[in-house]
């Protein structure tokens, strides 16, 4: 198991959304370990895309985070669900891909517990139930996804990568049409 260096999240946002794809998303907590495969992303490409939180170079104390380096966790809440970013781009391009959903891999009791009295395809088929089931949470906001406790492993590579608009993002303009979703096609683990 291969920790990713900072020079992969060094990719154009669109190619790092797929390439992220059947990495292994870590994270540690007291409780212990955690783990799935990455299986389907959404590329939000900043100061051009109406759907990203820093369209037009909106900078917030929320959006600061991706004005900063690649290979940063970006948090926010969003309808009471942490979800998970990592940011992409160069210093100053605020860009970043929603994780939507993980196929689950390491620490399945966790997971279990978590996401009590729900089937296992339901556990992280969606990027607020992934969170609860990981344990990621506000307070790692700004992590750098190269260290402890929350990480990308390498994985493996997908056969086949499928693509489609993003959802969830309908008052967004013409970005609601972007093919800016990635996912791994064969897998029963995509949010929908």
């Amino acid at each position: 198991m291969t920790l990713l260096s900072q020079e992969f999240y060094q990719k154009p946002t669109i190619d790092l959304a797929k390439a992220l794809l059947g990495c292994e998303l870590v994270k540690e907590t007291e409780e212990g370990l955690a783990s799935g495969y990455i299986v389907e992303t959404e590329a939000y490409l900043g100061a051009e895309d109406r759907a990203a939180h820093s369209f037009n170079n909106k900078r917030t104390k929320r959006t600061e985070i991706m004005f900063g380096p690649a290979g940063n966790a970006y948090t926010y809440v969003m309808h009471t669900h942490c979800l998970f970013n990592v940011v992409s781009a160069q210093i100053g391009t605020p860009e970043a891909i929603l994780i939507r959903a993980v196929e689950p891999v390491r620490g399945l009791h966790l997971m279990e517990k978590r996401r009590a009295g729900r089937k296992q395809k339901d556990w992280t088929n969606g990027p607020g139930k992934l969170t609860k089931a990981l344990g990621i949470n506000q307070g790692d906001y700004g992590h750098v996804l190269s260290r402890s406790p929350l990480y990308i492993l390498e994985g493996y590579q997908p056969e086949q990568i499928s693509e489609g608009k993003r959802i969830g993002i309908d008052n967004s303009g013409e970005a609601r049409d972007y093919l800016y979703r990635y996912w791994v096609t064969e897998s029963t683990y995509v949010s929908r």
